[in-house]
């Protein structure tokens, strides 16, 4: 009897120190669908450096991401987020992506996921995550959740929910400028005259974001060659390569000889390489897709923001709960210009350009260079607050121009401005 009960406990201390393991083990992981960014565990174990190393190692931060890194949105995360890793000296195990998320509840199974595997932070990159990342927030107070393109936060008032953005809009103008230089080239040379500078916009949705990129995009166009007019066409998908490209012909098709867009795919940029019409991207710079037509792109820069926001939580300082980055800070830029496609003197001219910028001598939505119904936008009440109802409820003209993303961070421009079709 007294052997029996030998083996017993010998297999019960087995069984315990086995399952100690795997409790070890699955803590580390977070789940089969919750991936670190590396693939692979680094810094753990005795080699971390004792007690203030371990507790260094315990800090995690959670991305959720709309789609992978074949949108050239979610890519345009996916680089800042493991850049900012990088830079803040984080093992590849702290950082844990979530790719392919959509805007339903799985957006907050996805938080709670990301919670359970230890993170101290959680982001969300898309608009539709916001209603599921403020349930979560709600649920788990001890952690901070941070949202882009989100327009709740200022209005919830939870002490852990936080929005972001940046100035995209002067991003936006700058490559405005680069493609109406490109115009003037092609006047001058004969390809197209004056009153035949139609640029064509692929938009993803009607939204006050794709608005004001737009909107942006054709000022600067304009800002440098006055004569040009701009079609816009919504494909109702943030990302779909075929529906992008189709509707990027339709508006070849039309008449216009540029392009840009907001939508996150190849498939305008390939449609214009095929008919020769040079184009504008936007988060990458698309020049494998189009040699001979790309001329440039901008993009928010998102590391430095997520950088800040680790700093803050790690060193116990307050996050601003609505913030709003610029070209001043890094998070605003121009990138790949194409030296072999634009216009000459076009770098130079686009550095003078961002200087005005950084001066403040220049406001992209400046309202003595455009009109609305053929009038100046005197005033105009935005709908700042967000409320169910989408109620105008805050002043924002003043001072000679729209002040844009100043009294919340995500974009709120939605005025139809004359110059651009909507079709």
């Amino acid at each position: 009897m007294k052997k029996i009960l030998s083996i017993i406990l010998v297999l019960a201390l087995i069984l315990a120190t086995l399952a100690v393991f795997t409790g070890c083990e699955d803590k580390k992981t977070g789940g089969e669908d919750i991936a670190p960014v590396g693939g692979e565990e680094q810094n753990g174990g005795e080699e971390s450096g004792g007690e203030d190393a371990d507790a260094e190692d315990d800090f995690k931060i959670g991305f959720i991401f709309l789609h992978d890194e074949n949108s050239t949105y979610d890519k345009n995360f996916m680089d800042a987020a493991t850049a900012a890793k990088e830079a803040l000296g984080l093992s590849d195990d702290q950082v844990i992506f979530k790719a392919n998320v959509p805007e339903t509840a799985e957006c907050y199974e996805a938080a709670a996921d990301l919670v359970d595997a230890g993170c101290d932070i959680v982001f969300a990159d898309s608009f539709g995550h916001e209603d599921f990342m403020i349930q979560a927030a709600e649920e788990f107070p001890d952690v901070v959740f941070a949202h882009a393109t989100g327009t709740k936060a200022h209005t919830e008032n939870l002490p852990n929910f936080f929005n972001a953005f940046a100035s995209i809009y002067e991003g936006r103008f700058l490559v405005g400028v680069v493609a109406g230089l490109k115009l003037n080239e092609m006047i001058e040379e004969g390809k197209i005259t004056a009153e035949e500078a139609k640029i064509g916009y692929v938009g993803a949705y009607p939204y006050a974001e794709v608005k004001s990129g737009y909107t942006s995009f054709f000022l600067g166009v304009r800002y440098v060659c006055p004569s040009a007019t701009m079609e816009v066409k919504f494909t109702n998908s943030w990302f779909d390569i075929a529906a992008e490209k189709e509707t990027a012909n339709a508006l070849i098709a039309d008449g216009c000889v540029l392009l840009s867009q907001h939508a996150d795919s190849e498939g305008a940029p390939k449609a214009c390489e095929e008919a020769g019409v040079p184009n504008v991207s936007y988060n990458l710079d698309t020049r494998e897709w189009g040699p001979n037509t790309y001329l440039v792109s901008s993009k928010i820069n998102w590391e430095p923001y997520f950088e800040h926001l680790v700093n803050c939580v790690k060193e116990g300082k307050p996050i601003e709960q609505d913030y709003c980055y610029g070209l001043g800070e890094g998070s605003v830029e121009i990138l790949g210009l194409n030296d072999a496609v634009v216009a000459a003197g076009t770098a130079e001219k686009v550095e003078e350009v961002k200087a005005q910028f950084l001066a403040g001598t220049l406001k992209v939505f400046d309202t003595d260079t455009f009109t609305v119904n053929g009038e100046k936008l005197e005033s105009y009440l935005a709908d700042v607050d967000s409320d169910e109802a989408f109620t105008p409820d805050t002043e924002v003209v003043s001072d000679g121009y729209f002040h844009e993303s100043e009294f919340r961070s995500a974009p709120y421009f939605d005025v139809d401005i004359d110059g651009i079709t909507i079709k």
